[in-house]
């Protein structure tokens, strides 16, 4: 057996791998080489094969503490081993199901990766919903009322899916596992899968005679109101999660829960980004000039602000604590950023133009210019 290379060299893993660092590795081996992703290439074939034998070794307690005592020895005729890998050889035993359902995944587009089901109890899965916010609501936090599907227990079987009189078996087929052992002739020899039951669907029972009133589902879907608090802060896109109001469970398993996601309606005069807020606020030329005390609104209602005198446009002011609260802590508030706007009126009366004119000579402007051009040509 000199011409084999040692197990966990080929997986690139120490001595002391557990087996999930066991199985990583044989994963991406298995991935980069298998036929089906190496068409036609021989080698990758070969590495795939090799890859796949020392997998089958060590993923096996036994075969393991064999292969760590007497090396490759430990299989051959003479140890009383299996004889050889391949068909004949090594048996692959275990459940190696999800590795191989995540490689077919990859290799052909199936963006979901079906793992066997498992008898037990399950939580049901979540559902999804959506309430719509008005800007201020989102602020400082509103209860809704929203309208969900909701599975109520059928009344006439109480959630078994049986007829009235009757009650559920177990499944012949699996006994009441809910799970199968498939053995299989692949490339690397006979593998061994535990695949969910067809008959029963992973559930472990049969039901004979089904609930006319639910048709053997065990549950009716109604139309059911709910009151839904959104904290202070919370932002658009954001979800609340209501706990036991979503898909029943399985085998006994609790529900699964309600996602309402938060769709808040933009505001005509705040931006947000994050926990702080945005604004423009419109200021006189005058105000601007000589300085004013003015009212700018924010979230909380309007505030007196002293203008400075001199202001320019586009002047940012910075109002802190004046922002969003935190969603996870009401009293933690971020920022409100006011941008000043001088606006420029747009007409004049003539006694307004005459002021302004006189105004801008004392400043040594166009008017002044215009005035000594005057004055020279006289």
């Amino acid at each position: 057996m000199a011409d084999k290379r040692d197990y966990y060299e080929v997986l690139g893993v120490s001595k002391n791998a557990d087996d999930a660092e066991l199985k990583k590795a044989y994963r991406a081996l298995a991935k980069k080489y298998h036929p089906d992703a190496n068409p036609g290439d021989a080698t990758a074939a070969e590495k795939f094969k090799e890859a796949s034998e020392a997998y089958s070794v060590l993923s096996d307690p036994d075969k393991r503490r064999q292969y760590d005592q007497f090396g490759h020895d430990a299989f051959t005729q003479g140890a009383g081993g299996a004889g050889g890998y391949g068909p004949g050889g090594f048996e692959f035993t275990g459940d190696m199901s999800d590795i191989f359902g995540d490689l077919f995944g990859d290799f052909f587009g199936g963006g979901s990766r079906q793992r066997s089901a498992r008898s037990g109890p399950m939580k049901g899965a979540n559902v999804a919903s959506a309430a719509r916010l008005k800007f201020e609501e989102a602020i400082f936090g509103v209860q809704k009322e929203i309208e969900i599907n909701y599975k109520e227990e059928c009344a006439s079987c109480h959630g078994s899916g049986a007829k009235a009189g009757t009650s559920p078996v177990t499944c012949p087929k699996c006994g009441g596992k809910g799970q199968v052992t498939v053995t299989q002739q692949t490339i690397l020899g006979m593998m061994r899968s535990v695949q969910s039951c067809p008959d029963c669907k992973g559930t472990g029972k049969i039901i004979k005679e089904r609930c006319p009133d639910c048709s053997g589902t065990g549950y009716k879907t109604i139309r059911k109101r709910i009151q839904v608090s959104f904290p202070a802060g919370i932002d658009n896109g954001q979800s609340i999660r209501v706990a036991g109001l979503g898909e029943p469970g399985t085998g006994g398993g609790p529900r699964g829960d309600l996602l309402v996601e938060a769709v808040v309606s933009a505001s005509n005069f705040y931006r947000r980004q994050g926990k702080d807020l945005y604004a423009t606020q419109d200021i006189s030329f005058c105000d601007a000039a000589l300085g004013a005390t003015v009212e700018i609104p924010t979230v909380d209602g309007d505030m007196s602000y002293d203008i400075k005198a001199g202001t320019q446009p586009g002047t940012r002011v910075r109002f802190r604590g004046k922002g969003v609260p935190d969603v996870r802590n009401k009293d933690s508030r971020g920022d409100y950023y006011v941008t000043l706007n001088v606006v420029v009126p747009t007409s004049l009366s003539k006694e307004q133009r005459e002021a302004l004119t006189k105004f801008d000579e004392t400043m040594g402007g166009a008017g002044a210019a215009r005035k000594k051009k005057k004055g020279l040509f006289k």
